[in-house]
């Protein structure tokens, strides 16, 4: 029982040092593909627009019945903390996935619903379908469908977190979140930024 106790003790520590030993998120290892798509503002934004600077991406639409309201709300919460906590040089993308529906005006009406401050917050459009699929597949490793037959969108939930190299590094669940998992996040961004 001792040796038991023992062993348990020194898998813990190992792995207390292993999660310290994490300065930067680096869970994922992704390269985001060049892009170059237009905002709420009818600006173009592009990939090497945001070269430089950490970024929170995610994909939504303004016609979502379910998830992206949630989403957004978050997504809002996370800007009003990370401005808190005096975060510079940190930019959010929020990828249309129905460019067809969603235009600069439509989309600067849906953020403005959630008093998202524009000036680094960039709600983006501008490109076919099969652009915002393959972008989120290849770049994200994650699903955007639209079904033939239905206006809603199948998409992904997750918040992602882009490094200054354009590297996607880590992900957050989007829709369930709280003040303490926008501390993760801003705790990450903060590694990045050192």
């Amino acid at each position: 029982m001792k040796k038991l106790v023992s062993t348990l003790s020194i898998l813990f520590v190992l792995t207390l040092l292993s999660a310290c030993g994490l300065d930067k998120p680096d869970d994922y290892d992704f390269e985001v593909q060049s892009f170059t798509y237009t905002n709420q503002d009818g600006e173009s934004v592009s990939l090497e627009d945001l070269k430089g600077k950490v970024w929170i991406a995610d994909f939504i639409f303004t016609n979502c019945e379910t998830v992206c309201p949630p989403m957004t709300n978050h997504m809002a919460s996370l800007q009003q903390n990370m401005k808190k906590e005096g975060l510079e040089n940190v930019e959010i993308v929020s990828f249309s996935v129905d460019p067809t529906v969603d235009s600069p005006e439509v989309l600067k009406e849906f953020g403005q619903k959630f008093d998202a401050d524009f000036s680094n917050w960039h709600f983006l459009t501008g490109y076919e379908q099969s652009e915002i699929e393959a972008l989120a597949k290849e770049s994200f490793k994650t699903i955007v469908q639209k079904p033939q037959d239905d206006d809603q969108v199948t998409h992904g939930t997750a918040f992602y977190l882009v490094d200054q190299e354009g590297i996607v590094r880590t992900r957050y669940d989007g829709v369930s979140r709280s003040n303490e998992d926008d501390e993760e996040v801003i705790n990450d961004i903060k590694a990045l930024q050192q």
